[in-house]
């Protein structure tokens, strides 16, 4: 529970703090002290949105620290999920700069405003004034109901599964909305593939296959020119280089036993024939290659290729890769009809699941409806409404994230009337009522330790201010409770009783906190009684409030 508040330089209050007891406080003090400004500093450190604008005047910053103990185990759970050690006691701080920039800490440690919003919803629960308006929203009044009846779990699981409905739901029609355009595409694909294919290229082809064209277009020349060489070396009828080499060589094997020098030159000739011989072999069969095609097949692959490279601005090896890109591709789309089918299946599995788990959350709500009904028109008969009866119907409406339930508050206020929906009939006052008889029956079904009351009194007075105390007081017993409060009859059934002051001073106003004693709080109760606070009247009404009380 909240054990602290310290407050610096923040609006009218230049340093002021406050310490809490763990059931009842109230807070009281003339219009303008600076109530509002406490519960925005409380905001502040749960994480709410702040502005420049809350830092008091000539200051650099505001600082806003919150002291808790007695954490449950949800909230040591939670500190553990956010990466910080559990504690004893655990401080919040908040520091918003005049430039507007914003600071948060963890007991100690640099935190971010999400992981304060996260840590202070399981620590507090504010009601301002605003609260009784966002009781006018079906969504809320689905949200009291869901808490009464305990269903987070449930709602929990009904969502996830909801999630995956709309993602399968999502695809399945982003599919299906495909398949004109798919069709399209495959037909493109198609002719894309049939066109490549038909080229049978492979990596290297291009150079490959132009070489090929060049050299069978000067085939003819090739073959007179080996010819010609040929017969200079090795030619029938006519003396050829062959034979004349070998001729020398014989001459030469006359005189080897007489001129040693010729045995030298013998051998070099001798090496110089079995080349010779094989050159003019090699020069026979030259031009005469066995080509794949024949010229015409060679020319129109080639001129085939050529326009492929420009019709898809392509090398002949990067043809090679699109033509498998298209073929992937292709086998993918052709297997969307499977995928199509396959998510029907899917979306038809998860929706008769989103169904079942529907049903049963709708029917949680409505075991609980008259639960909740019945309890709250039993608090409000206690605040001096008892004629009330409040009905939470529940209808079927389109399924959606929250299930397939709209759930509405009706209020009958008085005997004989008709039920009729809530925003359209009740007052401040019973509104301010309505909520406090909501938040006690809900104290039952929480784990937040501390409730805040920003001006429940709102709209009342007399028997039923004082009905509104002690209900706050009731409470009090499960929850420590904090309120602001203009009515003595509230204030009077605190167990602690904080006075906001605001004094001028050097031209600057400020405010400060202070806890009253038993005189001091029948001071104040006689203020705000009679206004003074002076009068005998007024003094011995605010001593027997306190005794009463």
């Amino acid at each position: 529970m909240l054990r602290e508040l310290s407050i610096e330089n923040l609006a009218v209050i230049e340093k002021a703090s406050a310490h809490f007891g763990g059931n009842f406080n109230v807070f009281t003090g003339e219009t303008g002290a600076g109530k509002s400004i406490l519960i925005g500093g409380i905001n502040a450190i749960l994480g709410q949105r702040t502005t420049k604008d809350i830092v008091r005047t000539g200051a650099q910053k505001a600082v806003i620290t919150a002291l808790f103990d007695e954490l449950s185990e949800e909230v040591a759970a939670k500190l553990s999920e956010l990466g910080f050690e559990p504690e004893d006691e655990l401080l919040l701080m908040r520091e918003i700069s005049a430039d507007g920039k914003s600071a948060a800490r963890i007991n100690g440690r640099t935190a971010t405003a999400a992981m304060l919003r996260e840590i202070g919803s399981m620590l507090v629960d504010v009601h301002g004034q605003h609260e009784n308006r966002i009781l006018m929203s079906n969504d809320n009044q689905r949200d009291i109901l869901d808490n009464y009846a305990e269903i987070a779990e449930e709602l929990e699981i009904y969502r996830a599964a909801f999630r995956e409905f709309a993602r399968t739901s999502k695809r399945l029609k982003a599919l299906q909305d495909e398949v004109k355009t798919r069709e399209l595409k495959i037909e493109h694909l198609n002719g894309v593939i049939e066109e490549l294919s038909a080229l049978e290229l492979e990596k290297g082809d291009g150079d490959r296959l132009e070489q090929e064209l060049a050299r069978m277009q000067q085939n003819e020349e090739i073959i007179s020119a080996g010819a010609n060489a040929y017969n200079c070396l090795n030619s029938e009828g006519e003396p050829a280089a062959c034979d004349l080499v070998q001729s020398a060589a014989r001459y030469l094997e006359k005189i080897v036993k007489a001129e040693p020098a010729a045995e030298e030159l013998l051998e070099r000739l001798n090496a110089v024939i079995p080349e010779l011989n094989d050159i003019a072999d090699e020069l026979f069969s030259l031009g005469s290659d066995d080509f794949e095609m024949n010229a015409q097949e060679l020319s129109d692959k080639v001129s085939a290729l050529k326009h492929a490279k420009r019709r898809y601005n392509m090398e002949a090896d990067e043809l090679v890769d699109y033509l498998e890109e298209c073929k992937d591709e292709l086998a993918e789309l052709s297997g969307a009809d499977d995928e199509i089918e396959s998510l029907a299946e899917k979306k038809r599995e998860v929706g008769e699941n989103v169904r079942a788990l529907a049903e049963k959350i709708t029917e949680r709500r409505k075991k609980a409806a008259d639960d909740i009904s019945r309890e709250i028109c039993k608090q409000l008969s206690f605040l001096d409404m008892p004629n009330v009866r409040i009905i939470f119907a529940i209808n079927p409406e389109k399924t959606t994230i929250n299930g397939k339930d709209s759930v509405e508050m009706l209020i009958s206020a008085n005997a004989g009337e008709e039920p009729r929906p809530l925003n359209k009939i009740a007052s401040g006052g019973e509104l301010s009522r309505i909520m406090l008889a909501i938040k006690s029956v809900l104290a039952d079904h929480d784990n937040i330790p501390t409730l805040i009351f920003d001006e429940v009194d709102a709209g009342i007075s007399g028997r039923a201010a004082q009905k509104v105390g002690i209900k706050l007081s009731e409470t009090a017993g499960k929850r420590q409770v904090l309120c602001i409060t203009h009515l003595a009859q509230i204030a009077a059934k605190a167990d602690t009783h904080l006075l906001i002051e605001k004094q001028t001073a050097d031209g600057r106003t400020f405010t400060h906190i202070a806890q009253l004693d038993h005189d001091g709080r029948k001071r104040e109760l006689a203020r705000i009684i009679d206004g003074s606070g002076d009068s005998p009247s007024a003094l011995a009404a605010a001593e027997e409030m306190l005794s009463n009380g």
